[in-house]
């Protein structure tokens, strides 16, 4: 009968422990690797950065209403109970905008054409006395008012509530007396 060997209780310690010692290594590796190999998110554009627009068809934006309205805007807008931040525009700035927020921004734009879902048969919102055409697109939906002087148009990006149309309202029934919508 073959003799069988021992091992001493020291070369079996020294022999776990290298095993130990190889699947840290190895284990390691594999997450490690993983984060290097996955590219590196942009940092976040800044919150209170100028925000770059891109123009639209605004022929009664240099209008007194459009004026008018810009001047009384507030400085923030309330969605569910969190101010949003009135942010300047990057240059050239399109004339009667105003954006608040981070990220995806809200963006109002005055003396606009006139959207071409309005009909007659449009089924319109009053808020505080102005009335809102809701159009979504996308992610986004963008309210106009439709019985002022000039168009305006306050785009709410997907997340944001229908709060800031109150704040909007206010100012526009300050600054633009209505008109019949047809």
């Amino acid at each position: 009968m073959p003799t069988s060997a021992k091992l001493s209780p020291p070369l079996l310690v020294a022999l776990g422990l290298a095993a130990v010692l190889v699947a840290g290594v190895a284990v390691a590796g594999v997450v490690l690797g993983r984060a290097s190999a996955a590219p590196a998110a942009p940092p976040p554009a800044p919150d209170n950065g100028p925000v770059l627009l891109v123009p639209v068809a605004a022929p009664q934006a240099g209008s007194a209403a459009c004026a008018a309205l810009t001047h009384a805007l507030p400085a923030s807008l309330i969605d569910g109970g969190k101010p949003l931040r009135r942010r300047p525009l990057a240059a050239p700035a399109p004339p009667a905008a105003v954006v608040w927020g981070a990220g995806d921004p809200v963006v109002l734009r005055c003396g606009i054409e006139r959207p071409p879902e309005l009909t007659t048969t449009s089924e319109l919102l009053g808020v505080d006395g102005v009335q809102w055409l809701q159009v979504t697109e996308g992610g986004a939906a963008t309210w106009y008012a439709v019985d002022r002087a000039a168009v305006v148009a306050l785009t709410l990006p997907n997340g944001v509530n229908t709060g800031p149309i109150q704040d909007v309202s206010s100012a526009i029934t300050a600054a633009m007396p209505a008109v019949p919508v047809f």
